[in-house]
């Protein structure tokens, strides 16, 4: 039966900041989360996780999972803000007969495109905004087989796509645009049977510098952790990687909200100079 009660992953979304986005801390001095399924109006909500920002004519954005009660799927809505630290509920935006989440969102050549995970689907999918923040359609297909959390980057030349294919299996593609052609690049997969860097955990993103990619933390349980790793080769031809020495840069905390997993981040600069951070948790919960 859809929804039925069972003790499983009660998911909540955070704020946290600070100087850089390997050294963060709670924004709220209890530590607690902004954005639970509490907040969500509009569905019967089990949980939120896989946070997204999104700056947009002057107002902050947060694309997120909703996990809706009566389908037992995740659903992809937002949130927006002002100022990053005050928020209100927008609505859900994007809803398939299939499980969504790892909303990544982008702007490109003035469209507004979105990829979340569609691992249900059997494919990569790409969606673009026809009245943003909702109108959300399906305008292509990027690759087709059981990929999870697809991101995204773009180097100023060529783009790049990290997805997980089944437990432990980091898979690499590239192209010339976000719609493809898509090709695999000779080094992928990553490797493979590695449960501790080959989920991708949040949009990767440049620091002093270096190119970071986040990964979840597979073991010894789902989500333990969340992982830095700094990139030092990124080309058609190979990659290469080390992990931070400040690595992990969040982790379960083993009491309250957060005690069973941290999996998540995105992370953005601020007009003060330090960074603003979307990060989010899971407790065990009777749901």
């Amino acid at each position: 039966m859809p929804g039925a009660p069972r003790w499983r992953h009660k998911w909540a979304i955070a704020l946290y900041r600070g100087p850089s986005p390997l050294a963060l801390a709670p924004v709220d001095p209890r530590g607690q989360p902004f954005l639970t399924g509490r907040e969500v109006t509009d569905v019967p909500a089990l949980g939120v996780a896989d946070p997204f920002l999104l700056e947009r004519d002057g107002c902050l954005y947060l694309f997120f999972e909703v996990v809706n009660r009566d389908t037992d799927r995740g659903e992809i809505a937002y949130a927006a803000s002002n100022d990053g630290l005050a928020w209100r509920y927008g609505e859900v935006v994007l809803r398939e007969p299939f499980h969504l989440s790892y909303p990544q969102v982008f702007a490109w050549e003035g469209k507004m495109l979105m990829v979340p995970e569609t691992r249900q689907a059997d494919a990569i999918r790409l969606y673009e905004a026809s009245n943003f923040p909702g109108g959300w359609r399906h305008i292509a297909t990027l690759c087709e087989g059981p990929y999870a959390d697809a991101t995204l980057h773009f180097d100023g030349k060529r783009w790049w796509m990290f997805a997980q294919r089944g437990l432990d299996e980091l898979r690499l593609f590239h192209a010339p645009a976000p719609q493809g052609p898509w090709a695999e690049h000779p080094q992928s997969p990553l490797w493979p049977g590695n449960r501790r860097r080959t989920r991708p955990g949040g949009r990767m993103l440049t620091h002093q510098g270096r190119l970071l990619r986040f990964a979840q933390d597979g073991w010894p349980s789902y989500g333990s952790c969340l992982r830095a790793f700094a990139v030092d080769r990124l080309d058609v031809d190979g990659y290469a990687e080390h992990e931070v020495a400040q690595s992990p840069i969040i982790q379960a905390s083993r009491s309250g909200w957060n005690a069973q997993a941290m999996h998540h981040i995105d992370a953005i600069p601020t007009a003060a100079g330090d960074w603003l951070a979307v990060v989010d948790g899971a407790t065990l919960a009777y749901l």
